[in-house]
């Protein structure tokens, strides 16, 4: 299971601040649900934790998801981040 946070491809992020992917990779202000309707549309298994809050960000509960996947945790957050780029526009 790998975990994923809205904070690691918002591209208003550093990567001090927990972005993970590339600008070229990262959307402005990603949230839960549409990190959730990236993984339905890649058809992934997955589990939601809504009230759960980034530990770099304690106090903001933005959620995660967990999922199951077989690659790199990077493999994995680029192909979610291509999604949301297509949900978003």
């Amino acid at each position: 299971m790998i975990t994923i946070w809205p904070q690691y491809r918002d591209k208003n992020l550093s990567l001090s601040e927990g972005r993970k992917v590339s600008m070229e990779y990262a959307v402005a202000e990603p949230t839960i649900s549409e990190i959730e309707r990236a993984l339905k549309r890649l058809g992934l298994k997955y589990t939601m934790d809504k009230e759960r809050a980034y530990p770099g960000k304690w106090y903001e509960k933005s959620g995660r998801a967990l999922v199951e996947w077989e690659g790199t945790k990077l493999e994995l957050l680029k192909e979610v981040s291509l999604k949301l780029k297509e949900i978003k526009n």
